[in-house]
């Protein structure tokens, strides 16, 4: 049986409608910042705090985009169960903590690097569905 990761993540967008991916500090694949919720906490405090410790931004809105689950990018026999929340965020966006590369993507088109199976499956099919 597979182990389920629980997740927030974030929709960050730019002026250009590109996404912000992130690549965490030893792995390959392009995933949404976010990160695991602590015992007990909101996730939208959650949220907030990832992208606080990962991108020395603030949160400034969140609104629900959606729950999807995918098979984890970076842990073996793991299942992502992710709570995505499109985002609204203040402040230089850089990377920090664990994470390695920002690459900031066009859902349409994404660029030729891995990404991860909730972002390439679940995410941008969503994001590209007509309204």
């Amino acid at each position: 049986m597979s182990r389920i990761i629980r997740v927030v993540a974030a929709l960050i967008r730019d002026e250009a409608d590109r996404l912000l991916t992130v690549r965490k500090a030893g792995t390959t694949a392009f995933m949404l910042p976010g990160g695991k919720p602590e015992a007990g906490e909101d996730e939208i405090v959650a949220l907030a705090r990832e992208l606080g410790e990962e991108l020395g931004c603030q949160l400034d809105r969140a609104t629900a985009f959606g729950r999807f689950e995918a098979v984890a990018a970076n842990e073996p026999d793991a299942v992502v169960h992710s709570s995505v929340y499109e985002a609204t965020v203040s402040g230089p966006i850089l990377a920090q903590a664990e994470i390695a590369e920002l690459l900031w993507i066009s859902p349409s088109a994404p660029p030729a690097v891995r990404l991860a199976p909730l972002l390439e499956t679940k995410v941008l099919p969503a994001l590209r569905a007509p309204s």
